[in-house]
C-alpha cells in the first residue's frame, strides 16, 4: 500500500487554491474561466476538508464535502444557464457590457 504524506496532499490543495485565485483575480474578461476557477476554489476546499478528516479520524469533513459537491453543482448549473441566457440575447459572454449595464443603472 503506498502511503502519502498529509504535507504533500496539503501543498497540493494550496497550489490549486492559488491558481483558482490566480483564476478569478486575473481574468476579468471571460466568464467562463471565472466560473472554472470558482470551480478549482471549492475543489481545493474539497479535497482539504476530505484529508483533514481522514487524518483526524473524524466524519464531519466527509460532511462538508457532502454539502460543499452540493453547492457547487447548484453554482454551475445556475451561472451556465444564465451564460446561456446571456448568449442568445447578446451573442457575447464578454464581462465588460455586463459591468457597464450594472454601473449606468447604479
Amino acid at each position: 500500500m503506498i502511503t502519502v504524506s498529509i504535507n504533500y496532499i496539503l501543498s497540493l490543495t494550496a497550489i490549486v487554491f492559488f491558481i483558482g485565485l490566480f483564476g478569478v483575480i486575473l481574468n476579468r474578461k471571460n466568464i467562463l474561466t471565472i466560473l472554472m476557477s470558482i470551480e478549482l476554489l471549492l475543489l481545493s476546499v474539497n479535497l482539504n476538508f476530505a484529508t483533514l478528516s481522514i487524518y483526524l479520524d473524524d466524519v464531519i469533513g466527509h460532511i462538508f464535502v457532502i454539502f460543499i459537491l452540493t453547492i457547487a453543482a447548484a453554482e454551475s448549473a445556475i451561472g451556465l444557464a444564465i451564460i446561456t441566457v446571456f448568449y442568445k440575447l447578446k451573442h457575447s459572454i464578454e464581462l465588460e457590457p455586463i459591468k457597464k449595464r450594472l454601473t449606468n443603472k447604479v
